[in-house]
């Protein structure tokens, strides 16, 4: 006498477990800290902090492996040849033959736009790096420089900013050419090829700074660079739709300069004295939900900072009491 199992139910059980393993793959069972929790890891490190010429060169190694920033991070006739297809099949507009960038680059600043920057007096410290980066094309008028400084090696440009801040260059170029004054003879760089409706903004963006005769120089962002490093976060435990700019940067930093410094990285709504601030130093328009994953992405920094890979600075710089 046979005994049958009954294979629909062992069937439904199976893919059931298979839903389940893929859910906890994507959305990892885990607790974040909270921010009061944050706040007390933070103060409890202090101000010590150790440069760790090891582990700069081994997550050097480490990035150059995955991600090869020096050769990779922009569009270039070198990485992205005539007829290479690259996310979609989009426009591909080749005006370098090579990056542009001389490495390795010494001190980096890479300075992020958190509330944490407010009243921070870190302006000169950021300014006396040798490469200053800056995302999203942040404000950098008479009354945040004490806190945010005003020299710009390289800003980045996301082509939504494009739209929602100058109508997708449509009508006039004026106001953006003009706007961009304050960024000094800087590299532009835009992620123009990561999404199709990213590349005629981008494009526009370029035009309208050659024709004006600008000094600036648009780099347009490599995809297969920023799909790596999303690959690379990824396995180190953040689960995003996407990376923010911030840390994009920061990993480019990583990978081109001998020491980066970090500035207004602090996603969190209080500070190291659990006062409120605002998410940015110059407005609080809050991300779209579930879109980044900026607590993980702080943890993540956080621990490269403990171990003296690079350096973050969070509230007041300590020039500020000189």
């Amino acid at each position: 006498m046979f005994l049958r199992c009954p294979r629909s139910k062992l069937s439904v059980w199976a893919a059931l477990c298979v839903l389940v393993l893929c859910w906890l793959y994507i959305y990892p069972v885990y607790r974040l800290p909270s921010d009061k929790e944050i706040v007390n890891e933070v103060l409890r490190q202090g101000q010590v902090w150790k440069k760790n010429q090891t582990g700069i060169n081994l997550f050097r190694k480490l990035l150059n492996e995955c991600c090869d920033p020096r050769k990779m991070f922009a569009v270039t006739k070198e990485n992205s040849p005539m007829g290479k297809v690259l996310w979609y099949d989009g426009e591909l507009f080749h005006y370098r033959t090579e990056s542009p960038l001389r490495v390795p680059l010494k001190k980096c600043a890479v300075v992020g736009n958190g509330g944490v920057l407010k009243r921070s007096r870190c302006g000169r410290d950021i300014d006396l790096a040798d490469f200053v980066l800056r995302c999203n094309l942040p404000p950098l008028s008479k009354e945040y420089t004490e806190d945010v400084g005003t020299r710009t090696h390289l800003v980045t440009a996301n082509p939504s900013i494009i739209e929602k801040r100058f109508q997708n260059l449509l009508w006039s170029r004026k106001a953006f050419v003009d706007s961009m004054m304050a960024y000094g003879p800087s590299y532009i760089y835009m992620p123009a090829f990561s999404m199709k409706p990213g590349t005629e903004p981008s494009l526009r963006a370029y035009h309208a700074l050659a024709d004006s005769g600008s000094n600036q120089t648009v780099l347009f962002a490599n995809p297969d660079f920023l799909r790596s490093v999303g690959r690379f976060w990824k396995g180190r435990g953040i689960h995003a739709k996407r990376l923010s700019t911030g840390l994009f940067l920061a990993s480019l930093a990583l990978g081109l300069c001998e020491e980066v410094a970090l500035y207004g990285f602090w996603p969190f709504s209080v500070d190291l004295e659990e006062m409120p601030i605002s998410h940015h130093y110059y407005d609080n328009v809050l991300p779209f939900s579930g879109f980044h994953a900026m607590p993980e992405e702080f943890l993540q920094l956080w621990h490269l900072h403990k171990t003296g890979t690079l350096r973050m600075h969070i509230g007041a710089c300590a020039s500020a009491d000189d």
